[in-house]
């Protein structure tokens, strides 16, 4: 019997019918009053989403993309820049910096922990001749299931020059962040995650200090020049975007994002919250540990030791090929080592279960020695 795969994954994350429904109508033109109302429409709902004032950019690209976007447009050939990384993600956006000759001090952090704020303070303090440009972050990486402390940061830089630039690729729309507020001058999100659309949006937020560090960057940049979108989205020229959209896909953004608007978004966390809870209760009751501690362990994707002497690999295939249900592994040196169960996006309490229930099959089928039921009586009480 074929059924849909329940993608329980970091991304790209399942979709919402309605989303797929309007994607699969036919296409329409993108210089018409009818895409421009749908453009528009979606500017306005990434603003809400992003809790922000500020203009949003729309992109066709994945999320790296947009990473490297805000490289070149905030910074010159020579600028320092921190790079906070806890993971794979904070790794790539400092490798995406020293591509582009920027002289980047790397803040590394054992995988599994979040950021000390201190450490970040004692940088900056230590900065005496203000020659960090800005800072480089993850909100929540995902390639250990750590989700950092964005708005600490933040109170770091505000009423400063510096500029606080945000990897919020799996966590807009799943967590809270609240661009202005915190202090957040460029935040970069895909569609594939908590925004419940496929791959091949990116949206980014742009303060009006991160415009002015936009004014005086050399960087070279041509498709990725924020200022050309920027134009089209103020009505100053005609084409908005500058170039050829991802018609099919942003008609499907605009209608993930009514349904995150009709949830509400202190609903949308608290309901990624409670499923992130109830899996860690999942996990207790197997006997199995998180990778990080409980305190930083994120609500959008749950990281999870593997049982000494057991092949994960070999769980999560099983799971995937007998069961249609698919976590992912350990990245790099994890590889192996941990698994991640995500919960972002389009996901309820009985896509919890039924994965659990999965585990548990693949677990024992491995040899590990499992209470059949433990594990779902445990999020069962956890989602009541």
């Amino acid at each position: 019997m074929q059924k849909d795969k329940l993608l329980m994954t970091p991304g790209p994350t399942m979709i919402p019918p309605r989303v797929l429904e309007v994607m699969s109508r036919q296409i329409i033109h993108h210089r018409t009053k009818e895409f421009e109302a749908i453009f528009d429409g979606l500017e306005e709902d990434l603003k809400f989403v992003f809790q922000t004032k500020n203009v949003v950019l729309i992109m066709a690209s994945s999320g790296t993309g947009a990473m490297e976007s805000a490289v070149v447009n905030m910074f010159s050939p020579g600028d320092k820049v921190l790079a906070i990384s806890i993971g794979a993600f904070g790794d790539r956006f400092a490798e995406i910096a020293k591509t582009y000759g920027l002289n980047v001090e790397k803040l590394s952090v054992n995988w599994g922990e979040a950021v000390n704020i201190d450490d970040v303070r004692n940088i900056l303090e230590a900065d005496k001749n203000k020659e960090i440009k800005g800072i480089l972050m993850t909100h929540n990486e995902t390639s250990t299931g750590v989700t950092n402390n964005v708005e600490a940061v933040g109170k770091l830089v505000k009423g400063t020059d510096r500029l606080l630039i945000v990897d919020a690729i799996s966590s807009l729309g799943g967590l809270d962040l609240q661009t202005d507020n915190w202090g957040a001058d460029v935040v970069v999100t895909g569609s594939q995650k908590g925004l419940m659309s496929p791959p091949g949006l990116s949206f980014v937020s742009v303060s009006e200090k991160a415009w002015e560090a936009c004014n005086r960057s050399t960087l070279p940049k041509f498709y990725w020049d924020y200022r050309k979108y920027k134009k089209g989205i103020l009505k100053e020229v005609s084409e908005n975007p500058p170039y050829t959209p991802a018609i099919s896909l942003i008609t499907g953004q605009a209608e993930a994002l009514k349904i995150i608007k009709e949830e509400g978004l202190q609903n949308v966390f608290d309901r990624h919250r409670k499923l992130a809870l109830a899996t860690q209760k999942g996990v207790e009751a197997l006997g199995l540990k998180l990778l990080p501690k409980q305190e930083v362990s994120s609500y959008i994707i749950t990281a999870v030791n593997a049982p000494e002497g057991i092949d994960i690999e070999k769980v999560r295939k099983i799971m995937n090929l007998k069961y249609d249900i698919m976590v992912t592994g350990g990245q790099k040196h994890l590889k192996g080592k941990i698994f991640r169960i995500g919960h972002c996006g389009f996901v309820d309490g009985f896509d919890i279960i039924k994965t659990f229930a999965a585990l548990e099959y693949a677990l024992d089928e491995v040899g590990y020695k499992v209470e059949f039921g433990a594990s779902l009586s445990a999020v069962q009480k956890a989602l009541v």
